[in-house]
């Protein structure tokens, strides 16, 4: 059987066609979001503060250098938590923003971005299975005699396929939808280009969510 879960707008059971799924149709997911509109810290209060929680971290870990492991991996995972968060609560309370801006990007573009995110998804749900950082993180050591590599340098590692088997069948396609996105645009890479790339989608994001909630009350008065 499907996994299905309650629309939050009228509570009927529906499949999710994605993975982040909150309504059963286009009219709920309107009625919601028109209903709570006049809610401004519902939407800006927690997206305001990861957000910048999300700036510092990923600006430490970039310019970062010289730390030993322990600090390094500290300094990435926290940075995929705060990633991973401030993407949830885009998702959540500004999903037109958020898909409009991928909208705009062609389909090679959009599907990097998709599973730049959905990469720092399967290590975030990943350590929360008591994995250690060092299982996903290739630290670089230093060369005999040159400075110590920036930490936005070391690299994520190859996994092996995770073992799901207490998940749903529907859970298990979700973590595997995020362990092949990992595969394909984090192992082997840079740890530095998926932060850049995720903060820079995330900002313009979180800046067009600020632009659709400043025209609210314009819309109303109107409406």
């Amino acid at each position: 059987m499907a996994d299905t879960r309650a629309c939050e707008q009228c509570g009927t059971s529906f499949a999710p066609r994605r993975e982040h799924a909150r309504f059963c149709s286009p009219r709920c997911r309107v009625a919601w979001n028109r209903r709570h509109a006049s809610d401004p810290t519902a939407e800006t209060g927690p997206l305001d503060w990861s957000l910048t929680a999300m700036r510092e971290s990923t600006s430490r870990l970039l310019r970062a250098s010289g730390w030993d492991r322990a600090h390094g991996f500290a300094a990435i995972s926290e940075a995929v938590w705060w990633v991973t968060i401030v993407d949830a609560t885009l998702v959540r309370y500004h999903p037109d923003v958020y898909g409009g801006v991928l909208s705009h990007r062609d389909a090679a573009e959009r599907r990097l971005t998709e599973d730049t995110f959905a990469g720092p998804r399967f290590v975030r749900n990943q350590m929360g299975y008591d994995a250690d950082p060092a299982d996903f993180i290739q630290p670089l050591d230093p060369c005999p005699g040159a400075a110590a590599p920036r930490i936005a340098e070391w690299t994520w590692r190859s996994l092996p396929e995770p073992a799901l088997a207490s998940l749903t069948p529907g859970g298990r396609e979700w973590e595997m939808t995020r362990y092949r996105a990992y595969q394909a645009q984090l192992a082997g890479h840079p740890i530095g280009e998926t932060f850049t790339r995720a903060a820079a989608f995330l900002r313009l994001a979180a800046e067009g969510s600020r632009l659709s909630h400043a025209e609210q009350p314009i819309s109303r008065r109107r409406a």
